[in-house]
């Protein structure tokens, strides 16, 4: 592929062009980048329906290195209501993944189990 001869008009209307696209991919590129850097990303890797009463949730958590994180955990009906909750701290320490499970109790049996939110808890201090 040759490059455009930038000597003339053609050649540097192709020459602005192609400027024109390589300024939107970094643009693209360093917004996607920024807005997510740091961020607490829940991902369910699995759920266990061990009874009406209970529902274990698995789920892995990348969040920054020494961010404590409290997730809200939900087991849902077929209907998509929830049928329990429970709050899951986890603490600053150790690696910026983990892996967690943790027990719904529910009201109602469950068919699925979700992480409805996961938030950084302020530093005390």
């Amino acid at each position: 592929m040759r490059l455009p001869d930038l000597r003339t008009p053609s050649g540097r209307r192709a020459g602005a062009a192609l400027l024109a696209v390589l300024a939107a991919v970094a643009v693209v590129a360093w917004y996607g980048w920024t807005t997510t850097s740091g961020q607490v990303v829940p991902t369910v890797t699995g759920y266990q329906v061990e009874s009406d009463a209970l529902t274990r949730v698995g789920y892995d958590l990348a969040r920054p290195e020494g961010t404590a994180v409290t997730c809200r955990v939900s087991a849902l009906d077929g209907s998509k209501g929830r049928v329990g909750v429970v709050s899951d701290d986890v603490p600053a320490t150790g690696p910026a993944v983990v892996h967690r499970v943790v027990e719904v109790r529910t009201s109602a049996r469950a068919v699925t189990g979700v992480v409805e939110s996961c938030t950084r808890v302020a530093p005390r201090g």
